[in-house]
């Protein structure tokens, strides 16, 4: 096999590696990969047979692509430990419990059926931004270290799931969960099968055609399926993964989606009484609302640009017990790793409710009413998004606007607060607004429209 490879570009990406199975991402990237990262880890450590743990999802083309990654990474001298399918955040166990020096999950996560990729770590941190692109140039440059490495499988799911029932506590509730036959499914009924109180499971085969509904819980129609479940059969609660179990969505007992900020509003209030003062970290795609809760309720909220690997990296920094995306990504450090694990967060939302001696749907009521859009989305040119976020952050600092620019620009009037960014994985321009009413939702909109124009981009209506 010929040493140099050059993978297709838009497929390394800001956290992880991702495209189109047959287009855009091929089993032959998987071996390029395998050979590339390998190396990366071997130099890194200075170990020339570094130890990489590696697990699939549940897709249709995850087995064909891990054995092709798998003989990538023994080429390169790897000895790979192999843990068969299960979720992302079981992968992220494995390497931060076995002391491992890489791992890789082969994922698409919440992307269609025919989309596929990879995550990555490096000992136990995250392996994202600058170092993927490095994983591209070593490859494309047929720098690559050469070996006959191993593999073996372990089976670790008795040890990812006794660890995960660590949290159970005793209840009486009536819960609802909705893997939507992604790779939680693996493992979600002998965890179920371990907590008190009244449960039902659907769509538990994990299933890479996704036959029910699509596998992200950030999009309500993929939550109606869980809704009518707690409708039926008059339960407290609902919770949904995504594909491979690295986020969570939720359902109260009213039917209404708990999002990403309310539930990371709902377990920072609980993790406070035990660590008052704490600072608890959200994107900046989180509401107002929550920043407002975590002060109120004693810590300290800090906001931090969008993206798994990023929050995890700014946890570390800051030594956060809890942060959290509106995406769904909910990272605890607290009596846990530091990671996003969704069935994890899961078992705190139930242990978050049980200590507070009310319903989750009494524990969202208690959170102010505001009025937002959901998450915008419009296409511009890759290599003009961040160009215009710039020119409209230097329209509105010229005007003495009240802005927040970790990630993009946040801007904060009477009225609320918009946001727009550019995306770190699609050619997209991401807005958002949220006001105290629809008035107030209106103005905003119509200042981020008015930026938009100014900065000669024609949005469409928002």
């Amino acid at each position: 096999m010929s040493n140099a490879y050059q993978f297709h570009k838009s497929i390394l990406r800001e956290y992880d590696i991702r495209g189109i199975v047959g287009e855009t991402l091929h089993e032959s990237d998987a071996t390029a990969l395998g050979r590339a990262f390998a190396t990366a880890v071997s130099r890194a450590t200075g170990k020339a047979a570094p130890q990489i743990v590696v697990g699939r999802d549940g897709r249709v083309s995850s087995p064909g692509m891990e054995a092709a990654l798998v003989e990538g990474l023994k080429a390169a001298g790897a000895e790979v430990i192999r843990i068969g399918t299960g979720p992302t955040p079981m992968l992220y166990f494995a390497a931060t419990t076995m002391g491992t020096d890489g791992g890789i999950q082969v994922t698409g996560s919440h992307n269609p059926p025919h989309h596929n990729g990879f995550k990555m770590m490096l000992g136990k941190k995250s392996f994202f931004g600058e170092s993927i692109q490095e994983i591209g140039r070593i490859s494309a440059a047929g720098d690559l270290n050469v070996g006959a490495g191993s593999d073996r499988h372990e089976d670790i799911k008795d040890r990812y799931i006794a660890r995960l029932l660590e949290e159970a506590v005793p209840n009486n509730l009536a819960i609802g969960w909705d893997p939507g036959n992604g790779a939680a499914g693996a493992v979600l009924g002998r965890i179920v099968a371990g907590l008190s109180g009244r449960h039902i499971i659907i769509n538990e085969a994990v299933d890479g055609t996704f036959p029910n509904h699509h596998p992200d819980p950030t999009e309500p129609e993929n939550l109606e399926q869980l809704q009518h479940l707690v409708a039926e059969n008059k339960l407290d609660l609902g919770i949904a993964f995504d594909g491979d179990a690295d986020r969570i969505g939720a359902i109260d007992a009213k039917g209404r989606i708990i999002w990403g900020d309310q539930l990371l509003a709902i377990l920072a209030a609980d993790l406070l009484k035990d660590r008052p003062g704490s600072t608890i970290i959200a994107d900046v795609k989180a509401s107002q609302v929550l920043f407002d809760e975590i002060a109120k309720l004693g810590g300290k909220p800090l906001m931090w640009k969008t993206g798994h690997s990023l929050i995890k990296t700014k946890m570390a920094e800051t030594g956060s017990p809890l942060a959290g995306e509106m995406s769904g990504h909910i990272f605890f450090a607290d009596r846990f790793y530091g990671f996003d694990d969704a069935i994890y967060a899961g078992l705190r939302l139930i242990t978050a409710v049980v200590h507070a001696g009310v319903s989750l749907a009494d524990l969202r009521d208690r959170l102010p009413d505001t009025v937002n859009t959901p998450e915008l989305r419009f296409a511009v040119a890759e290599e003009e998004k961040f160009a215009i976020v710039d020119k409209v952050k230097a329209a509105l600092a010229a005007a003495g606007a009240s802005v927040d620019a970790t990630d993009g620009v946040r801007v904060k009037t009477n009225d609320g607060w918009w946001l727009l960014r550019a995306s770190n994985t699609q050619a997209v321009l991401v807005a958002r607004a949220e006001g105290s009413d629809e008035a107030a939702l209106g103005r905003l909109k119509a200042s981020l429209t008015q930026a938009l124009v100014a900065a000669g981009v024609t949005p469409p209506k928002i």
